[in-house]
């Protein structure tokens, strides 16, 4: 048997040994510097960077959402004001399925279908919130139970948020407006605006009114605070904060008890007044009737009352002295009276008889004066306090439509004239411009003779009716009209209490002027067309009466209110100052459907002015049949 020694090389296996051992050492040395590389990479490079995401996972930033300026009428009545409401939130994002998460949370808290619907629309409209409102108001009780279940509910949690409340609710609804929930659209132009980061926590913004045109100084600037969190997120402690800072008061020119009187002098009847102080601009009542309550759009309106709103024949989301646009009747006359004294077409002496009606050479076509057969000798004077048609239609023959255009349009009508409010609308001033870029037709000259009473393409609304009695009213001084009174800080230190503004002057003849405001002052007097409404006046007052025509009235055929549908009967409208001989109040008044000024919208001026100088709280207007 032989046996085989086998021989090895020592040598050999040592140099392979050693290469091996080398080539290692290579390996741990490059994984060492690759190990060494990052963390440099994450301790140096990016430490800060790493440092922050470390802290953020027990450290967060909460923005302090600032309290709400308030809102006062001008003797310290609150007209909006805030109050802290628990809110139950989620998070879409953290909830697997959704509607199945919301049927459970239903077994604990009341959701109703309403609140579903809100819920998916403000889902819909607002992308870029993380938690948004399911249920709001929740009572202690509801509270309660839902701490008890909450370890049910991920990404559900209840918030205290403050919320606005307006407890004048419809009387000043259309001048305070409403704040509503922040949407994508208002974030895209809070971020356009660099006010994005002044917005971190807000829910609301302002969306009409008083609070959507000063929803700068009523925010306020937003605060926040570093807080210490657990491994499940619960705050364990407050390391810094920033104090928010509450939004401006405002005090407004508004008359509380003024706005109650006008809305009681009104009745059953719709409409609007506008009452400022002519001789700073201030507004002291500004009424559209019927209004609605701001209260439903605070956290979303439902849709039942939305619908209710929306489709109501009586439109009481339409603000009528604002946007509300009418013929003015003959509230026109005074301003055309001055047009034909000042540019030389009427003297103070002329008059003429009037047959009651008014033709153009040439044309068979008459425009009939509202009382048949005329009214005799009739002068400038005779013509304002008996509201004489025919005179006005030869005065605007004479004039023509270029003259009463440029001359009348220096009094507001026909464009926007400024208010502190949003949604103002220009009314209508015709021009043979504007009939050929509307109509792409010529200007004719029966429709000069219809804008001489106020009708035909004439439009304007009440605010701009008051806006032009006040010019009249200080001799040619225009004061711009505005609602905010004063602003004060969070620290009750004045912010700003100049908003009056002088914004200019017409050059009139102060004969002309005196003359036609006497002549206005002899309508409230026996004889003139608004004699039952300054009978027995403690006071003096001048006005001009005016209706409004709806629907046209066939050649030949005379107007019968009880034959007319009540929405298609004339519009009744009564401008005046009082005093009369030194004006501390102008106002407008414009009944809807209410027939003559006269007899409608003059009587519920008096009960106005009688509150305004008296204090006397007026009863309501009985609505005719």
């Amino acid at each position: 048997m032989n046996n085989t020694v086998e021989l090895r090389d020592h040598t050999r296996e040592i140099r392979l040994f050693r290469i091996r051992l080398a080539i290692c050492a290579v390996i741990v040395v490059i994984l060492f510097g690759l190990l060494f590389s990052r963390f440099f990479y994450l301790q140096v490079s990016q430490g800060e960077h790493y440092t922050t995401l470390a802290e953020a996972n027990r450290i967060t930033i909460q923005p302090l959402t600032p309290n709400r300026g308030l809102i006062f009428d001008r003797n310290g009545e609150i007209l909006a004001q805030n109050y802290t409401a628990y809110t139950l939130e989620i998070v879409p994002d953290q909830v697997k399925n959704l509607e199945s998460a919301i049927d459970e949370l239903a077994t604990v808290v009341e959701i109703t279908p309403e609140d579903r619907r809100r819920f998916n629309k403000l889902k819909r409209e607002s992308t870029r919130f993380k938690s948004l409102p399911i249920r709001s108001r929740l009572t202690d009780i509801e509270v309660a139970r839902f701490a008890e279940n909450q370890y049910r509910f991920p990404g559900m949690d209840i918030k205290a948020h403050p919320l606005r409340h307006y407890p004048r609710g419809e009387l000043v609804s259309h001048v305070i407006g409403y704040i509503g929930r922040i949407n994508d659209k208002d974030l895209e132009q809070f971020e356009a605006d660099k006010r994005l980061k002044n917005y971190r926590g807000s829910t609301h913004t302002g969306r009409i009114g008083i609070e959507k045109s000063y929803e700068n100084a009523l925010h306020g600037q937003t605060g926040f605070e570093q807080v210490e969190t657990d491994a499940v997120g619960r705050p364990v402690r407050t390391l810094s904060r920033v104090v928010p800072v509450a939004g401006n008061d405002l005090t407004l020119s508004l008359d509380i008890g003024l706005q109650q009187a006008a809305v009681q002098a009104f009745g059953d009847y719709r409409g609007a007044l506008v009452a400022l102080d002519p001789s700073n601009g201030e507004i002291l009542a500004f009424v559209s009737k019927p209004g609605f309550d701001p209260n439903l759009f605070v956290d979303g309106i439902d849709h039942a009352n939305w619908r209710l709103l929306n489709e109501s024949i009586d439109r009481p989301l339409n603000n009528r002295a604002l946007r509300g646009v009418y013929p003015p009747g003959s509230t026109f006359k005074p301003f055309m009276a001055l047009a034909g004294l000042e540019l030389g077409k009427r003297s103070i002496r002329y008059a003429f008889n009037d047959p009651g009606f008014f033709s153009l050479p040439g044309s068979s076509h008459r425009f009939r004066d509202w009382k048949p057969g005329g009214h005799g000798w009739v002068d400038l004077r005779k013509s304002l306090v008996i509201s004489c048609d025919t005179y006005y239609y030869m005065l605007a023959h004479d004039l023509g439509i270029t003259n009463i255009h440029n001359f009348i349009g220096q009094f507001g009508f026909g464009r926007e004239i400024g208010i502190d409010i949003p949604g103002e609308v220009r009314g209508l001033l015709p021009s043979p411009e504007w009939k050929k870029k509307r109509f792409k037709q010529n200007w004719l000259p029966g429709d000069t003779i219809s804008v001489g009473i106020g009708q035909g393409f004439n439009l304007s609304t009440p605010f701009q009716l008051t806006f032009a009695m006040m010019l009249l009213a200080n001799d040619g001084r225009a004061y711009k009209p505005h609602f905010v009174k004063q602003q004060v800080d969070h620290n009750k230190h004045l912010v700003e209490d100049n908003f009056v503004e002088e914004m200019y002057r017409l050059n009139l003849k102060q004969e002309y002027l005196d003359y036609v405001k006497q002549a206005l002052t002899d309508v409230t007097r026996p004889g003139g067309t608004a004699s039952r409404a300054g009978a027995n006046a403690a006071y003096t007052f001048a006005g001009k009466t005016g209706t409004s025509q709806v629907i046209n009235i066939k050649q030949g055929e005379r107007y019968n209110a009880s034959r007319i549908n009540e929405r298609h009967r004339d519009h009744a409208l009564f401008t005046a100052f009082a005093p009369a001989e030194d004006p501390k109040i102008v106002l407008t008044v414009l009944v809807e459907n209410g027939g003559s000024g006269g007899s409608t919208a003059a009587p519920i001026a008096r009960k106005v002015l009688d509150y305004f100088f008296l204090g006397k709280m007026p009863e309501p207007a009985e609505k005719a049949g």
